[in-house]
């Protein structure tokens, strides 16, 4: 690691700050200097010559504020002679866009990796991608790993979950696979919400497939945004007589209401990662357990300097 430079921008200060104290390695803040005009310049404060860059930084809101960090800094990285710049992008904004659902509509996801690519970006580290097969839009190395065995353990070890009386539940049939991998870490059965969207573009819950009466139900998805769709399944689960019910996701987005969807007592408790910083209106419902991500992206980080398979890092962080 001596090759090694940690950035950090804006978004994940105190996640970046874990990674640096684990792998014991300076994380260097960077400041960010702004112009009346409301432009910004940012420079490395010290020599990055032939160094391996790695930068942590989560394009989450304010999503163009912190995309436009990234660009800058990394072009500021490259005219500086850096021998390689690596991103780890815990939350990947702009992943819902990634295909025309109307005619005349962008991919900005595909678009987002192009520009990060031309920014000077030669390796991206990403969790949990809102559709695998973003990967295929950046034409550099992509390693995407996932939360969703972190969350899994984290569940397994809470003692208030009655795990004999669980079912695992997918939101939409796009979650299924994600839904059942928790399903076998915690050795429990699945079920699934058929979701559909009415004409004002509002998530409607139309029918359940499996058993949840006089169960406890765990929700997965990859992110929550609005808390809209998993406040519709809750209620659809309870109202088909399920009894406790939780949710599990890798990005807690919390747009605005979710602060006020998840206030109303829908959810017994919700697990998320750091992968973005939560504010403080969600803090204080006294709901949310936070599952770090930190120590995977230190090992990643480590076994990529060293050129080593990163394909077991789960192991490592899931034996019991």
């Amino acid at each position: 690691m001596e090759n090694t430079l940690i950035f950090s921008l804006t978004a994940n200060r105190e996640l970046a700050k874990k990674v640096g104290k684990i792998l014991s390695q300076e994380v260097i803040d960077v400041d960010i200097k702004r112009f009346p005009s409301g432009e910004i310049i940012i420079e490395p404060p010290v020599s990055v010559r032939n160094k391996n860059i790695y930068i942590i930084q989560s394009t989450c809101p304010p999503v163009n504020e912190n995309l436009f960090e990234l660009f800058v800094f990394m072009d500021a990285l490259k005219r500086a002679s850096a021998a390689t710049i690596n991103l780890v992008v815990p939350y990947y904004g702009y992943a819902r866009q990634d295909r025309k659902s109307k005619p005349r509509q962008p991919i900005t996801s595909k678009l987002v990796a192009n520009l990060l690519v031309t920014a000077g970006c030669d390796r991206i580290v990403i969790f949990d991608l809102h559709a695998p097969q973003i990967q295929g839009f950046f034409d550099c190395l992509v390693d995407e790993l996932t939360a969703v065995p972190l969350l899994g353990k984290a569940i397994k070890n809470d003692k208030d979950i009655d795990k004999s009386n669980l079912v695992v539940v997918s939101p939409d049939h796009g979650g299924v696979n994600r839904a059942r991998r928790i399903a076998e870490t915690l050795k429990t059965p699945l079920a699934i919400i058929d979701k559909r969207r009415n004409e004002k573009n509002e998530p409607e819950a139309m029918n359940i497939i499996g058993h949840v009466k006089g169960m406890d139900c765990l929700i997965v998805d990859d992110m929550i945004d609005t808390a809209g769709s998993v406040v519709v399944a809750c209620e659809a689960l309870k109202e088909n007589g399920a009894k406790k019910v939780y949710l599990a996701a890798t990005h807690p987005v919390f747009s605005s209401p979710a602060s006020e969807n998840l206030s109303k007592g829908h959810f017994s408790k919700i697990f998320v990662t750091d992968s973005i910083p939560l504010s403080e209106d969600i803090k204080k419902l006294n709901l949310v357990k936070v599952v770090s991500l930190a120590n995977v992206i230190a090992e990643v980080i480590r076994r990529i300097e060293e050129g080593v398979p990163v394909s077991i890092v789960y192991d490592m962080f899931l034996r019991d």
